[in-house]
Order: structure tokens, then C-alpha cells, then sequence
């Protein structure tokens, strides 16, 4: 299933993407996606659903982040070999986390807004995870299943605020529109194999990014065992996984986002993105 959130922004309501690719209404249904509907038994009944018996949703509504009502926005940095090159950076022998604040989350076609004294802009083409199922210490097949499903993140950075303000990375990470996701959570029985998707990024029409999920150093299973040695993880908790090589920090010389910029994303089989970057108002 493709699972969506459509409407103006904090008046979203739940729908699907049938097999045609037109927006179903849920709301008669459920509430939200959100936490409350991403266990495995939640998901199973709305599978049962006949998408063809549900309101059928006209026009070409905005679209808001997949998943509502989000508890924890946890993320993994340098986790793709060819990223660490692009940095100089040494492997890791173990996760980095970071997190970004939720109210960084935004609809997967809505504005990045270029915070005030930004100099350094920066896009991340990511694979995110939604846990459906609560865990704790979780060993890695355990954690496997308690995934929900997949988006897309663009884990937009200010790489000022992320490495010469402090040495804090959630400053450079969770400003105001830095965490689109979406456009669909689409389930892990339908996503398969994590680990071979394709996934590319473009600023202007430019391919900047052009990568496979298949170069992460840790896979997405492995990331929520992990994870959850150090915190538990609950229904509609997001994790972002890392980015291949292709940032604009990493370019020679390096290429910062500026108003009238357009980036567009994408993950095979999980959809696009498209964002126009605007100033602070």
C-alpha cells in the first residue's frame, strides 16, 4: 500500500494511492497515519480495503507528510561509503545519530525555507524507515519486522549551523522545512529488498545525486537494533538512513542552495519530491 496525507497543512487527512494513482479518502476509516494505524494488524485491515469502495479524491491537493503526529525524527549520518569519501571522513565502526526537531517536517513538495544568516544550504537525497510496531534492546530480525514501511526525506542542511556553530549537528538539522517526507509511506511488504534501491537528486534540472541504498554501511534493519539499545521506538517513529555522495558541501567548489532553487528527489518505487527554496520571511 501507498499511504498519503492530503490537505491544507494541520488539516491533513488520511488516504491511499490506488492503483491507478488516484488519491482514495480514509478519513472514514481511520484518523490518520500515525502511529495509531501502523502496527502490523492496523496495516492488514486496511490492506483488506477494496480502494474502488473509498471516496474518490478529486483535483490535485497539496500533499503533507506521510506519517502524522510523529514522536521521534531520529537520523543516521555518513552512512553510505561513497558519502564518507565526499567528506573525508573515516567510516564508521558504529552508527551516528542525530535527530531533527518535528517541527522541521514538512510535505514532500512544500517550500525549503532558507533560515535567516544561512550561508551554506545543503540538500540529502534519504531513505526513511516508520516503525510500526514498539520496541526495545531489539535484536535485528526483530527490528526488521517491526518496520512499517519507507519514504523519502530530504534531509536538508545548513552546513554552517551543522559544523562551525558549536559542534551540534541537530542546529544545522532541524530549522523550520528541513525534513520533507513523503510523498507516500509506502509499506515494507510492498518495498521489498531496502537495501537496492535507486536514488537520485536534482537542483535545477541538474543530477547531483545518483546513487543505490545498496552502499549504505549499516542497513535498515541493522539501524533499528541499534537504535533501540539506546531508546525505545514507537508506532510512527521516523528514521532517516543517509545520503550517497553528491551534497553540495561535497562539490568542488561547493554548491549551496539560494532562493528560486528547485531540487527534485526521488527513491525507485517510493515517488518524487519537488521543492522550491525560498528566504525567511
Amino acid at each position: 500500500m501507498k499511504l498519503l496525507r492530503f490537505g491544507d497543512r494541520g488539516a491533513e487527512r488520511p488516504g491511499l494511492l490506488d492503483a491507478d494513482g488516484r488519491i482514495r479518502d480514509l478519513s472514514g476509516v481511520i484518523e490518520d497515519i500515525d502511529g495509531a494505524v501502523l502496527s502490523p494488524s492496523s496495516l492488514a485491515r486496511l490492506a483488506e480495503l477494496d480502494p474502488s469502495n473509498l471516496p474518490l479524491v478529486e483535483g490535485d491537493p497539496r500533499l503533507g507528510p506521510c506519517v502524522g503526529n510523529i514522536g521521534k525524527f531520529l537520523c543516521i549520518g555518513l552512512n553510505f561509503t561513497d558519502h564518507a569519501a565526499e567528506t573525508g571522513a573515516t567510516p564508521p565502526s558504529e552508527p551516528i545519530m542525530f535527530t531533527k526537531a518535528t517541527s522541521a517536517v514538512s510535505g514532500p513538495n512544500d517550500p525549503i525555507i532558507r533560515p535567516r544568516g544561512s550561508t551554506k544550504l545543503d540538500w540529502e537525497v534519504e531513505l526513511a524507515l516508520v516503525i510500526g510496531s514498539p520496541i526495545s534492546y531489539a535484536d535485528v530480525e526483530t527490528a526488521r519486522s517491526a518496520i512499517a514501511g519507507y519514504c523519502i526525506c530530504n534531509d536538508v542542511s545548513e552546513r554552517e549551523f551543522q559544523l562551525e556553530r558549536g559542534g551540534s549537528w541537530d542546529k544545522g538539522k532541524g530549522c523550520d522545512s528541513f525534513g520533507p517526507i513523503g510523498p507516500w509511506l509506502v509499506t515494507a511488504d510492498e518495498v521489498g529488498n531496502p537495501g537496492n534501491l535507486d536514488m537520485w537528486l536534482e537542483v535545477n534540472g541538474t543530477r547531483y545525486q545518483d546513487g543505490t541504498s545498496a552502499n549504505m554501511i549499516f542497513d535498515c534493519a541493522a539501524i533499528v537494533s541499534y537504535v533501540s539499545q539506546f531508546m525505545s521506538l514507537q508506532s510512527g517513529d521516523v528514521i532517516t538512513t543517509g545520503t550517497p555522495a553528491g551534497v553540495g558541501m561535497g562539490l568542488n567548489p561547493p554548491r549551496f542552495l539560494v532562493p528560486g532553487d528547485v531540487v527534485e528527489l526521488g527513491i525507485a518505487g517510493l515517488g518524487v519530491q519537488r521543492q522550491v527554496v525560498v528566504d525567511c520571511d
